[in-house]
Order: C-alpha cells, then structure tokens, then sequence
C-alpha cells in the first residue's frame, strides 16, 4: 500500500515519502470501492436519489403544498392514482401516486421529501462528525485525566435509548426540524468519538508520528497534521453509515410530530399523516416508506463497500 506523505517543520516531505505515492494511493482506494458490488448498488441509489432530490422542481408535476380541489374538477381527498399510460381516461387528471388527505399530489411531496430527508440527514452527520470527531481526537491523542473526562460523558450518553434521548432532548428545546437535527446530532456523537478516539490511539504510535514529535513539532501540529488526517478512514465509513440513521430517526421523530411539520413535505410526517388510511389508500404511506427504505439501503450498501475497501486485510 502506498505510504502517506508526511512534512517536517520546514514543510519539507519526509524521507521515503511523496505526493505521487499519495496520488497513486487514492487511485487504488478508488479502484477497491468500485471493485465492492455493494458500494455500486449503493451509489447507483444514492446517485438516483440525489438527481430526484436536486431536480425534484422539474420532475415534480405539481407544487408539494397546493391543494387541488377547486383546482381540478375532480380532485377530491385520496384520490387513487391516475396514469393515462396504464388506461386512466384521458379527461381525468393524471396523477401517479395519487392524491393525499388534504387532495395534494402525493408523487409531488414524495419527490419532495427526497430533498428534505437527504439534505437534514447531511447536515445532521457533518455537524456531529466534526464535533464528535474533535472530542475523539483530543481525547485519544491526550490520553490520561483528559481522556477519561470527556469518555465518561460519551458513556453517559451511550448508556440512554437513542430514539428516547432524541425524544428528551426535542421535548426540552420543542418542536421542529432544526431542533430534531441537534437532538440526533447529539445522540450520534459518542459514536463518532468513540471511532475517532480509538483511530487516533493506533496512529499516534505510527513512526512518522514519532518522527514528527522528534523534528519538534508541536503537539497541537502533530494532531492537526499528522494524526488526524490518518485517522479520518474510519469515520467516514461510519458517517456514511450515520446518513442513513439519520434521516430513518429525524423520519421517526417528524411521524411522532416532534420534527418537520405539516405541511412540510417530509416522509415521516407523510408517513404519519395517513397512517390510519393503510387499508382504504395504502399508497399514502406506502410510497413514502419505500423512499425511506430505499435510502436507508443505499447508504448502508455504500458504507459495507467502503468499509471493505479500506481494510488492508481485504486489500489485492
């Protein structure tokens, strides 16, 4: 495997590395992703979602929020799907999922919430990523009182139900999406430190780590510069993982009430909206379940590949 290039005090590479070893590397890394089926059939989801998401104005064949009756002569709440392809009549307007309790165009919302799930499942990962991961790497990389400080409270949180600690922490600063992404952010950053920590505890004894400490870098350098940057591999299959769990809790708590609100068009709180009409129209929460699992299963296949890419005991 290529060797990560390193830098004395002077900015100068260290013996025995350069940047095309590090080229070389990633292009290997690349190879090993995409030699993973299941990281294929991830991004190949993934990469169907995200196109949904970011052109979900144009795909969508109505506004996710406006209502059709007085609008179409025969719109009324839930009505089934009408596709002129498959023999609807033409004089009826077409609508593919059909429409919801308030005679809104389901395949429009579900278009919709692809761009809502995606982008709180993002920023709730990132955001507890770099706080999770700077609370991990000074913890490993310190080690001693420092270290057992800031792993108990990691513990403390561990020790709650995630879906219940999620629950508290929207109870006490109240409803909302913006409030559901901190409170799973919150409850996914022992996870990420825990990762983190113990990713910076094997690299902190590689010996361009002690060849750093030997030039006289500075502790603080050493773990900007050197540790952490090696570090890294770990956590971003776990984060890739976290997306996942992400949008399936922020989608739990919006079905609770507790995130998005209506009218947002968000699968949980469109899940949750028609949940009592599973035998009179099934489709209704059907349709966004399937979008929820799809997602889910895309970024879960995405990490097992990038998971098996980057362990050197799998690597050809």
């Amino acid at each position: 495997m290529s060797q990560a290039t390193t830098f004395d005090v002077t900015g100068q590479p260290l013996p025995g590395t350069d940047a095309p070893a590090v080229a070389r590397g990633e292009r290997s890394t690349l190879r090993r992703v995409l030699r993973q089926r299941s990281a294929i059939v991830g991004l190949a989801i993934l990469a169907f979602l995200f196109a949904v998401a970011i052109f979900a104005d144009f795909i969508a064949t109505y506004p996710p929020n406006q209502v059709l009756i007085g609008v179409e002569p025969d719109a009324k709440p839930r009505l089934g799907p009408c596709i002129h392809f498959l023999g609807c009549p033409t004089t009826q307007s077409q609508h593919y999922f059909g429409l919801d309790g308030n005679a809104r165009d389901e395949f429009s919302r579900v278009v919709h919430g692809a761009r809502t799930s995606l982008a709180v499942g993002f920023i709730t990962v990132i955001w507890s990523i770099i706080i999770g991961a700077l609370i991990g790497a000074v913890a490993g990389y310190s080690g001693g009182r420092l270290d057992n400080f800031l792993m108990r409270i990691m513990d403390m949180l561990l020790a709650f139900p995630a879906l219940l600690l999620a629950i508290v922490v929207v109870t006490i600063l109240g409803k909302g999406l913006t409030n559901a992404m901190i409170a799973i952010g919150i409850v996914a950053l022992p996870i990420y430190a825990r990762v983190m920590r113990a990713s910076v505890l094997s690299v902190r004894e590689q010996d361009y780590v002690t060849a750093a400490r030997a030039l006289g870098d500075s502790s603080m350098g050493i773990l900007r510069r050197r540790v952490v940057p090696n570090a890294l591999t770990p956590i971003i299959v776990q984060g890739t993982l976290g997306i996942g769990g992400a949008v399936l809790e922020i989608a739990a708590l919006s079905f609770l009430g507790l995130a998005a609100q209506a009218p947002t068009a968000e699968w949980g709180v469109m899940i949750g909206t028609e949940r009592n009409q599973l035998f009179t129209a099934p489709l209704l929460s059907f349709i966004p379940g399937v979008a929820l699992t799809l997602t889910v299963l895309g970024f879960n296949l995405l990490g097992d590949g990038l998971r098996d890419a980057f362990d050197p005991r799998l690597a050809r």
